[in-house]
């Protein structure tokens, strides 16, 4: 099972994980990413989400169908939000079903990794004092 999804409202982290359960699965990780209260030293009042979604998809569904395929996963769900998040907020959810827990943990890595690189969704970090649209990743 493999699931993609761009969302505007709040992502169900207990959806994701209930979506992958089954009793074929040994192990399930879930990567769960929060909207952080700093960066570099600024404090940050919120983070604007802005995706092309067609392409988005399209790369998130290709990411989950590599996992699939090169760790034999039972499933997986990939959540990404788009629009305004507040400190606390979930922008990703991503949770991997696997016979056992090494494959659920080297496909969640994978999976997080490849979306911050390839999968076309902006990031803009408001301040306190300004603003400015980070690289997806680090």
């Amino acid at each position: 099972m493999v699931e993609v999804k761009i969302l505007t409202t709040p992502i169900d982290v207990l959806y994701c994980i209930n979506a992958v359960m089954s009793p074929h699965t040994g192990g399930i990780d879930v990567f769960v990413g929060t909207v952080r209260n700093a960066t570099k030293g600024n404090a940050v009042v919120r983070l604007e989400f802005e995706a092309y979604e067609r392409m988005a998809l399209a790369e998130m569904q290709k990411i989950a169908n590599e996992a699939m395929t090169r760790w034999q996963l039972n499933a997986i769900v990939i959540h990404h939000r788009t629009g305004t998040l507040v400190v606390g907020d979930v922008p990703v959810v991503i949770a991997v079903a696997a016979p056992h827990r090494a494959a659920a943990f080297e496909a969640c890595r994978y999976a997080i990794d490849t979306l911050k690189q390839t999968v076309p969704i902006w990031k803009k970090e408001v301040y306190e004092d300004g603003a400015e649209w980070v690289a997806a990743h680090p």
